[in-house]
C-alpha cells in the first residue's frame, strides 16, 4: 500500500525538520511505500526553504505546495488532501504534537477496515479552565449541531481513500473539517493517546482564534440558530400581551399610579440588544452564503513540485519546481 502524510505548515521553521526526520524513521520502519505532502499557508518566516531543502533531499517521497498568501488551515489541509495519492491518507500537524509513532497503530486499524483511524488526545496538561470549558462547549454544541463533535478529537486522522473522495467532493468555500468528517461517515474508529507539547515555535491557536472556530462549529451545521429569533421573537409577544393585560388591569382597578419610566427604558434595551445580536446572527449566515455564490478558489499556488494538473481546480498562479 501506499500512504500520503499530509502536513499543512503556517510558520513552522523551527520545527519542520525535526518533524520531516522523525516522521520518516517511523515510516521506514513500516513495509509501505509513503509519501509526505507538505502544505506551506503562506508562511513569513523560512519555512518554504526548509520544504525545498527537505524536497531536494528526498525527491521521490516529498511533495510540497506554497500558498500565495494565507489562506487558513482548512484550505491548507484541502489542498494536501488533492495533492495527495496514498491509497490512504493521515492529516498531521508539524509542531511534533502529533506523535509519528502513532501512524504505526493507525495502519493496524486501517488494514482492518476502518475508513477513518481517529487519534484523540486526552487533556492531561491542559489548564483546568481550558478544560472545562472546552467540555461545556461540546456538550452545549452536540444538541444544535447535525453531525457529533468530539471532544480531544482534531484533524490527526487516517482516511482511506474512499473517505478522501467524499471530502473532496464537498465544493462548500466555508468549511469545518471536525463536522466535514463527521458527516461523511463511513466505518470510524478511535483511540487516545497522551496530549504532547509542542516541539518548538508558538502556537497558532490563541483565544480570538478558538472562539471564530467555535462560532463556525456552532452554524456550519445547522440552522437551528436561525429558529431562536422565531421563538424568542413569539416568547417576547406572548410575553408583552401578558404585560398588557396586567397594565390594563391594574389601570381599571385602581387607575393610572406612575409612568412606568424604568420598565419603558429596561425593555427598550434589552430588546433592542436582542435584535443586534439576531441581526448578528443572520447577517452571519448571509455572509457565508455571500462567499459561497462568488465561487472564489480556495486557495492560489505560488510554487510546487506536483504536477499542474492536481490543481486544476484551484487558482495556479507559480511555476513548478524540478
Amino acid at each position: 500500500m501506499r500512504l500520503s502524510v499530509v502536513v499543512p505548515c503556517y510558520n513552522e521553521e523551527a520545527v519542520i525538520e525535526l518533524f520531516d526526520a522523525a516522521t520518516r524513521e517511523n515510516l521506514d520502519s513500516l513495509p509501505i511505500e509513503y509519501e509526505l505532502c507538505y502544505v506551506d499557508d503562506g508562511s513569513s518566516d523560512g519555512t518554504l526553504e526548509r520544504l525545498r531543502k527537505i524536497a531536494a533531499e528526498h525527491p521521490a517521497t516529498t511533495r510540497y505546495v506554497s500558498f500565495s498568501r494565507n489562506f487558513g488551515k482548512e484550505a491548507g489541509m484541502l489542498a494536501g488532501l488533492k495533492e495527495a495519492t496514498g491509497d490512504a491518507v493521515v492529516l498531521m500537524d508539524a509542531d511534533l504534537q502529533h506523535p509519528p509513532e502513532l501512524l504505526e497503530r493507525m495502519l493496524e486499524l486501517y488494514d482492518r477496515g476502518h475508513d477513518q483511524v481517529i487519534a484523540r488526545r486526552t487533556r492531561e496538561g491542559d489548564r483546568p479552565l481550558r478544560t472545562a470549558v472546552s467540555k461545556l462547549y461540546y456538550r452545549l454544541v452536540n444538541r444544535w449541531v447535525d453531525v457529533e463533535l468530539q471532544d480531544g478529537v482534531g484533524d490527526f486522522r487516517l482516511l482511506s481513500r474512499p473517505a478522501v473522495d467524499a471530502l473532496l467532493s464537498l465544493p462548500e468555500y466555508n468549511r469545518f473539517s471536525k463536522g466535514l468528517f463527521s458527516w461523511i461517515g463511513f466505518d470510524t474508529v478511535t483511540f487516545d493517546y497522551g496530549n504532547v507539547a509542542r516541539e518548538a515555535g508558538e502556537t497558532k491557536w490563541h483565544f480570538g482564534a478558538l472562539l471564530n472556530y467555535g462560532m463556525d462549529g456552532l452554524i456550519s451545521f445547522n440552522n437551528r440558530p436561525l429558529r431562536i429569533a422565531i421563538w424568542l421573537g413569539l416568547a417576547l409577544v406572548g410575553v408583552a400581551a401578558l404585560y398588557a393585560a396586567w397594565i390594563t388591569g391594574v389601570a381599571v382597578i385602581d387607575g393610572v399610579d406612575s409612568p412606568g419610566y424604568v420598565t419603558l427604558i429596561v425593555a427598550i434595551v434589552a430588546l433592542g440588544g436582542l435584535q443586534m445580536v439576531m441581526l448578528g446572527l443572520i447577517g452571519e449566515y448571509i455572509g457565508r452564503i455571500y462567499y459561497e455564490t462568488k465561487r472564489r478558489p480556495h486557495f492560489l499556488v505560488k510554487e510546487t513540485n506536483v504536477p499542474r494538473a492536481a490543481f486544476r481546480s484551484e487558482g495556479y498562479r507559480g511555476e513548478e519546481q524540478a
